[in-house]
């Protein structure tokens, strides 16, 4: 044997019930879509189509919001502590039944198993067990009791991390006060609507939450619906300025959560190879389909020759294949249409004068598949350093001085994250008091805890998920 081979530890695909046809999730039951009109949901690994998805329209829209506003009727007069008993029943559900949710995300988003199994699923409960602590304590939460909910919610999560989306708006929401009516992703629904089931089976009163399916045509009718009196999107930046410009002349709440460059520096001074691992996890978790993934490495000159040594070589072991498998580091690009954006921009690189490194492995036959990609001499004026790619591609440019890598990594049109690598802690301080970034790692990254607010600046949005200020999103002054 030249080489050590991993053998396959391939998760079941047992566990998982999936329909054949999806209807939407109002008032408290699933039903027929008014459109009558199906899309597919398809494995990114395999091709295969999942299950024929529900297209909402604007009668399917309506019925949802009517249901909400019903609802919140019955949830407005709940007690806080028996909301905190859903939400706690919700939680509990989730933790049971992670294990199917986990293989779900993985078939329906490509994501390897081991990221859906040990990192979404375990961030999904603890949100829902940590908002469900605030639900009877907001009148403390900051000091006054002039907070009320907005009233029904309309939301709109992606496709990179479908249930993770739902929990960071829906547990809030809730705790609140508010009722939800909730679009999932069109390539990725299939976990929003496995939660229904759960809402259905813990007795979730009728119209608090509700789930509309559909492509983006139904979350225009969403946003544009005059019922709803707060809109929470993540995703894009083109989509997030049109949702902007849509409720701009109407007084509703508004939390935008878009995309992101991320700048991870690295000084001189850092431990090369515990960077060197937090590099990798900052790009190629959840194969860079990651809003605040570290897409923009900033090596000090003098490291620069040492630190892409170590870390090709890093990148050279990670394991590209089958979600399922529990080997798996790098999963399925999540569509067909992604996959091409990437392919594109990594070409653009290449033609611009870029130096491109990507490992050496076999792809699967099927499936959306891209290896993972290093691109060295770049300037900052190449798009690949400049537009989000949102795949696993990782671009690298150099500094001199602090100063220089805090001016090259604030040269973005976005502001949601950033990471930092030094042994001082001084020059932690210095450089996170001077980048314009919401979240800020230091010696490691993609770090998450339900009690700390994730949010950006610039062009990656405005408001807060998490934490306390995630209250804030969806309570109101009362006039």
């Amino acid at each position: 044997m030249d080489k050590w081979e991993y053998s396959e530890s391939i998760e079941s695909d047992s566990i998982v019930s999936i329909q054949s046809k999806y209807g939407h999730f109002i008032d408290g039951k699933f039903s027929t879509p008014n459109s009558k009109k199906y899309l597919k949901t398809v494995s990114p690994s395999t091709e295969e189509v999942l299950a024929s998805i529900s297209i909402g329209n604007k009668n399917d829209v309506d019925s949802a919001v009517n249901s909400a506003k019903e609802g919140l009727k019955i949830w407005s007069k709940t007690a806080p502590s028996e909301r905190a008993k859903y939400l706690y029943k919700l939680a509990r559900l989730i933790q049971e039944r992670s294990r199917e949710f986990a293989v779900l995300e993985s078939m329906d988003g490509g994501k390897p198993i081991k990221e859906s199994r040990d990192f979404d699923l375990p961030q999904v409960a603890a949100n829902f067990f940590y908002f469900a602590g605030w639900a009877d304590k907001l009148d403390i939460s900051w000091g006054t009791k002039e907070m009320k909910p907005y009233g029904v919610v309309g939301q709109i999560i992606p496709w990179n991390f479908p249930l993770l989306m739902l929990a960071w708006k829906v547990a809030p929401a809730l705790a609140t006060g508010n009722t939800v009516v909730l679009k999932p992703a069109e390539t990725t629904p299939l976990t929003a609507l496995l939660f229904a089931e759960l809402c259905e089976e813990i007795g979730l009163p009728k119209g608090v939450f509700n789930l509309v399916t559909g492509d983006g045509t139904t979350g225009s009718e969403l946003v544009n619906h005059e019922g709803i009196s707060k809109i929470a999107f993540t995703g894009s930046t083109s989509v997030g300025k049109y949702i902007q410009n849509a409720v701009g002349e109407r007084d509703i709440g508004l939390t935008l959560e878009l995309g992101g460059k991320a700048a991870n520096i690295v000084y001189n001074d850092a431990a090369l190879d515990q960077a060197v691992e937090g590099v990798v996890n900052g790009i190629f978790f959840n194969q860079g389909h990651v809003c605040c993934a570290g897409s923009r490495l900033l090596l000090q000159e003098d490291i620069h020759d040492e630190f892409i040594n170590k870390l090709e070589k890093r990148m050279q072991t990670l394991r590209v294949g089958n979600p399922l498998d529990k080997n798996t580091d790098i999963g399925a690009i999540n569509s067909k249409e992604q996959l091409e954006k990437i392919t594109s921009l990594v070409n653009e690189g290449v033609n611009d004068g870029g130096e491109l490194f990507q490992i050496e492995c076999d792809l699967p036959s099927s499936g959306y598949w891209f290896r993972p990609s290093l691109f060295t001499n770049v300037q900052p004026s190449y798009n690949i350093a400049r537009e989000e790619i949102f795949g696993p591609v990782l671009t690298t440019l150099t500094f001199r001085t602090p100063e220089e890598a805090v001016e090259i990594a604030n040269n973005t049109e976005y502001g949601l994250s950033a990471g930092v690598w030094t042994e001082k802690g001084s020059k932690i301080l210095w450089t996170a008091d001077r980048l314009d970034a919401g979240v800020i790692w230091a010696n490691t990254f993609n770090k998450f805890d339900p009690s700390s607010p994730f949010g950006g600046y610039k062009e990656s949005g405005f408001g807060r998920e998490g934490g306390r200020h995630g209250l804030l999103s969806y309570l109101k002054v009362q006039s």
